[in-house]
């Protein structure tokens, strides 16, 4: 029997037959200011993207206590690194401001959530679905939490073995989720991206569309992910890597996300269907260049 693995976010279904739906992760390479934000999500829309993504914090909560006074040095002088998470976290008015924006340029936007008071506050915007991040992958609570929105969820999967990675999806609803292959490392050393993941996730969890979250330098191995056959791809975006912040460097500029795009819709468009035929074009050629013989047909 021949499963169909799609899921629906907003007015789009992800997964078999469908085009590849293109996430472009902001974060915080906003570094705090709405203004960057506003030109990453307008760099998005021109590069062709399906959707922006940024992440939600409640610092107090996601910030471990021992390091709250640990001071370092940021864009805005030396400070502990609880003021720094506060600094760059968007709060009411600008997630009101992203919403309203998102909104007016046709471009789906949503969120990993970090905590729990994350997700309560994230549902005031009836986001289009939400993001585990690798790192919350074995936290019960806040899995149960996201469960309870009824939205789809996108589940990234580094530094997870198979047993935490089947341990959440047990927890969650299977027919509104969607699966990421990913490795926790920024930028990821190409050997350690294991693509063919790809394929092993999509045998083993056959009702589930899978995608890729990259954090690699380059385009190659995402162009190879959709080869494999990624539904979905999630690519850090940034206005210039050399920018201040920790996910720069592993993010793709806006003229390289363009190129991206265009470069996964030639994919999708190249794969085909697997039936082998003679097309149209070709039969000019066939018959000026192969000898035929007369007990053999052009095409069957």
């Amino acid at each position: 029997m021949n499963i169909q693995r799609r899921v629906q976010i907003g007015d789009r279904f992800i997964g078999d037959g469908e085009p590849v739906y293109v996430i472009a992760e902001i974060g915080i390479n906003h570094n705090g200011s709405l203004n960057m934000a506003k030109k990453l999500i307008d760099g998005a829309v021109f590069a062709g993207c399906d959707a922006v993504k940024f992440q939600k914090r409640t610092p107090e909560l996601c910030t471990p206590i021992d390091q709250w006074n640990i001071e370092r040095d940021t864009p805005w002088g030396r400070m502990t690194y609880i003021d720094y998470r506060r600094r760059i976290e968007f709060g009411l008015n600008e997630y009101v401001e992203i919403d309203r924006y998102c909104k007016q340029k046709e471009i789906h936007w949503f969120a990993s959530v970090w905590d729990e008071c994350a997700v309560e506050f994230m549902e005031q915007f009836n986001p289009v679905a939400y993001k585990m991040a690798s790192a919350t992958i074995t936290d019960t609570e806040l899995i149960s939490k996201i469960r309870g929105t009824g939205k789809p969820v996108i589940l990234s999967t580094g530094m997870s073995s198979m047993y935490q990675i089947d341990q959440a999806i047990s927890l969650l609803n299977i027919d509104q989720l969607l699966l990421a292959q990913s490795t926790s490392s920024y930028p990821c050393k190409v050997n350690e991206l294991n693509l063919m993941v790809i394929r092993s996730f999509a045998e083993k969890y056959q009702k589930i569309p899978i995608g890729y979250s990259g954090h690699e330098t380059g385009l190659a191995p995402t162009y190879a992910a959709v080869a494999l056959g990624a539904s979905f791809i999630e690519r850090h975006i940034t206005l210039d890597r050399a920018l201040w912040g920790t996910d720069q460097a592993a993010s793709v500029e806006i003229t390289g996300m363009f190129r991206l795009v265009k470069d996964l819709r030639d994919i999708e468009k190249a794969m085909g269907d697997g039936h082998k035929i003679v097309y149209e074009s070709e039969k000019s050629a066939q018959k000026k260049l192969r000898k035929i013989n007369d007990h053999l047909v052009l095409n069957e």
